[in-house]
């Protein structure tokens, strides 16, 4: 089930996917937020034309990041940061983004004027749908409502210089998520890729993943108290890539959707 968050007339709501007689997609309508268990529909359907699709979630607590979740990007890293990788195969390592840098389908990812150097980074990314303390590897599937798209930019230059993440991965507009919630994801097949104008930039199978999301999921748990409405971003491929005003980014995972955003500079954005 690809479920969309939605605004219509000032009006935002959730929706369920479903193919129209004609075969056209349409979104049907839900009663209400269905994080909270809430899947009855209203019965009013739309076409993708007359709604603007949102962030599937806007999170409520948190947003956790995963670093170096595969091993060319480990490397890949390296030789950016000149830095001995912090994570090896054994320990997830975790970081957070806070929930301001969220932004929607088509939302443009402004580029601060005190960075020079601002990246795309492609990941799978894992809605909790139930709290979760300390669940176990092989339960941990059973807290995730779904699976979106992700972009977790970031600022190179920034994290480089500050030596931590904060600053550099928490700007507004630097947490593009969506269109779609996918409730039934398959994994096993499904691929992360990143187009920049077109060109492809990233692509890489999702089991290439050093840790698993169930594994993930459960070593979040054991920091933080999972909520709904919590976002784990899974980790990037090797192909990290630049992006200029003007850019057109397009994150895809196989099975989910593509993200789509343009990307401006803050100097126009306060023109």
């Amino acid at each position: 089930m690809k479920i969309v968050r939605f605004s219509k007339e000032q009006k935002i709501a959730f929706g369920v996917v479903d193919e129209a007689e004609n075969g056209d997609l349409e979104v049907v309508e839900l009663a209400g937020d269905p994080l909270g268990g809430k899947f009855e529909t209203t019965g009013t359907r739309y076409g993708f034309g007359q709604i603007r699709v949102l962030s599937p979630v806007v999170p409520m607590s948190k947003v956790i990041g995963v670093g170096k979740n595969y091993v060319a990007h480990q490397q890949e890293m390296q030789d950016i940061t000149g830095a001995t990788s912090a994570s090896g195969a054994f320990e997830p390592l975790l970081f957070l983004k806070p929930n301001t840098s969220v932004i929607g389908p088509g939302d443009p990812i402004v580029l601060p004027q005190v960075s020079s150097n601002v990246q795309v980074e492609a990941e799978l990314a894992v809605v909790i749908g139930a709290v979760g303390k300390h669940v176990p590897e092989e339960k941990a599937l059973d807290i995730v409502f779904g699976y979106t798209v992700a972009n977790d930019v970031s600022a190179r230059d920034l994290q480089v210089a500050d030596g931590q993440w904060a600053r550099a991965k928490g700007f507004d507009t630097f947490c593009p998520l969506g269109p779609v919630i996918e409730t039934e994801f398959n994994s096993d097949a499904a691929r992360v890729k990143s187009r920049i104008n077109g060109e492809i930039r990233q692509d890489a199978p999702v089991h290439d993943m050093i840790h698993s999301v169930a594994k993930l999921v459960s070593y979040a748990s054991s920091v933080f108290t999972l909520v709904p409405g919590d976002v784990i971003l899974t980790g990037t491929p090797a192909g990290v890539s630049t992006i200029t005003d003007g850019d057109s980014v397009e994150v895809e995972v196989s099975g989910i959707g593509v993200l789509r955003n343009p990307v401006i500079s803050e100097t126009k954005l306060h023109k």
